[in-house]
């Protein structure tokens, strides 16, 4: 007979319990190994994300300060030509230009007039004091663009500092509180156009239509200006004007822009309507500078606000990288040199 080992195992017993632990301790190095590989995967494509992000960022604010360059320059030849006048017509707001980026990237940028928009924080004045042209005209752009739900009443409501309504057409907290989220009224100036969508009445419809002819700018006073107006803006200085001679007026200012507000207030379809030139200019103060930039399949979008002060310097109120598919003017390439 064989000897047996002390404990009273067989050797060969002995033997598989090793190669068992051998095999588990292999599986259990693996199984690490494997967790460690993907979590090395997660970290090196979070850099490599972050980084293009950053990349692309950084492509954006050059594209913006690219835009203000421009704007510099036409401020410049403006004032050169001592005739301070902004009008669709000029270089900035003719097309989206369009600038290559390496061998396998473009950059796209556009220049979005604002002065010609009704700047919703001129409707109430830093005492709180109503503003009644303001009012009115907004209170008609809302009926020209069949926005019947929402009352100006309730734009008043959310900019002005009190929390009593205006009127049976006003919401404050007390409305704003029986939503579901609640929340209150802002009871200060819009910061940005779209907290239009917490007004009463509004739908998204609603918001996308009064979007384009309405700003949320923190410089109130300067007016509109007549040679960037929307046809909807025109409409809104009298409530006789209607949409033909509206695009009779665009179509007029295409051939030859205003070079003063006597000019526009002269021509025959305001005739007899007793139309004044407050809260009227030819000036655009802020813009809004759209970028996309295309590199390695990826996007990256800025929508910077910028303004122009008097003297032509800019300076950058506001940026944005959530809003995408803005870039909607014909391009115009740019050459690299």
């Amino acid at each position: 007979m064989g000897k047996r080992p002390f404990n009273g195992r067989p050797a060969n017993s002995q033997g598989g319990v090793a190669l068992i632990m051998v095999l588990l301790a292999m599986a259990l190095v693996v199984m690490l190994a494997t967790g460690m590989t993907q979590q090395q995967s997660v970290r090196v494509f979070r850099a490599s994300h972050y980084l293009a992000q950053q990349q692309g960022h950084s492509v954006a604010l050059g594209a913006e300060a690219f835009a203000c360059q421009i704007l510099v320059r036409d401020f410049e030849d403006d004032k050169e030509n001592n005739l301070m006048v902004d009008s669709l017509d000029e270089f900035w707001a003719k097309n989206a230009a369009i600038l290559p980026l390496d061998d396998n990237g473009v950059v796209e940028i556009q220049v979005d007039d604002l002065g010609g928009r009704i700047n919703l924080n001129d409707l109430v004045s830093a005492n709180g004091q109503v503003d009644p042209i303001v009012r009115d005209r907004i209170a008609r752009l809302l009926l020209v663009l069949d926005i019947t739900r929402v009352k100006v009443d309730a734009l008043i409501d959310w900019i002005d500092p009190n929390d009593q309504t205006v009127s049976a057409n006003g919401a404050e907290d007390g409305r704003y509180l029986s939503e579901d989220p609640a929340y209150r009224a802002g009871n200060q100036p819009f910061v940005d156009v779209s907290e239009l969508r917490m007004i009463d009445g509004m739908t998204e419809e609603a918001y996308r239509g009064l979007r384009p002819h309405v700003s949320a700018l923190p410089v109130t006073g300067l007016g509109i200006n007549v040679n960037t107006a929307t046809a909807p803006v025109l409409r809104s200085l009298h409530e006789e004007l209607t949409q033909a001679q509206a695009a009779a007026i665009l179509e007029r200012r295409l051939e030859e822009r205003f070079e003063n507000v006597q000019d526009f207030l002269a021509l025959p379809e305001f005739a007899g309507l007793g139309l004044k030139s407050t809260g009227l200019g030819l000036q655009t103060r802020f813009f809004e500078v759209v970028s996309r930039i295309t590199y390695d399949n990826r996007v990256a979008n800025l929508v910077s606000t910028v303004y122009r002060s008097p003297e032509g310097e800019m300076q950058t109120v506001s940026r944005d990288i959530g809003q995408k598919n803005r870039i909607t003017k014909e391009p115009f390439s740019v050459s690299e040199e």
